[in-house]
């Protein structure tokens, strides 16, 4: 999460927040190994926003991978 922070530009504790929001909807599955986490995107949801709610996860990040 640090790692996200310093890239995004916010405070860690903002990303634990963002994390724990979307865990609870079901966006992010946590998955504990020992004293880490692994997180898993839930692929199949749709964005939440009632304009995009048409659009799936993984057809965004598709987008957003493709151009990096």
């Amino acid at each position: 999460m640090r790692d996200i922070a310093g890239r995004v530009g916010i405070t860690e504790r903002a990303v634990q927040r963002i994390v724990e929001d979307l865990t609870e909807a079901g966006y992010v599955r946590v998955e504990k190994m020992g004293r880490r986490n692994r997180y898993a995107v839930s692929a199949r949801k749709h964005l939440r926003h009632p304009v995009e709610e048409h659009v799936q996860i993984g057809d965004l990040l598709g987008i957003i991978l493709k151009h990096e």
